[in-house]
């Protein structure tokens, strides 16, 4: 896991948020409000929910385009566990939360656990790379999803 976990708030813009993950080399960073996860920002959300709307980057909120359904994984859980809701949900990142504090002390990534543990890695990469399907039910409309 990666314990130096950079946040933006949902008070920042997404201009700022698209700066820090060029910044740092990253396509998702943790949102929290104080100490409390409230949200993931990423790339897809930039592009998909602001960008493909018309937003304008300097003046919409991170808190407007993140997605809110964070999917967390304890520090004691098992990485099979981790990698399961990985796959299950999609994911390539999972923010680790203290289970008394409930503060993020960490991101695990899906290259974190392919350095570490391969086991288990192909079958998780393959179930987080099944295509998608085009959600056509709102093409050309300006619905978040």
């Amino acid at each position: 896991m990666t314990r130096d976990v950079q946040s933006i708030s949902p008070q920042d813009t997404v201009q700022r948020a698209a700066q820090m993950m060029d910044e740092l080399n990253v396509g998702s960073i943790p949102v929290l409000d104080g100490q409390k996860l409230v949200g993931m920002i990423t790339d897809r959300d930039i592009t998909v929910r602001s960008t493909a709307a018309g937003q304008a980057p300097g003046q919409t909120r991170v808190g407007d385009v993140m997605s809110t359904d964070v999917r967390t994984c304890a520090p004691n859980q098992t990485v099979d566990e981790v990698l399961g809701q990985m796959g299950d949900v999609q994911i390539r990142r999972v923010p680790v939360v203290d289970e008394q504090s409930q503060e993020v002390i960490g991101i695990v990534s899906l290259g974190d656990m392919a350095a570490k543990h391969s086991a288990g890695i192909d079958h998780t990469l393959e179930e987080i790379s099944t295509p998608a399907e085009p959600d056509r039910s709102t093409f050309g409309s300006q619905t978040r999803h």
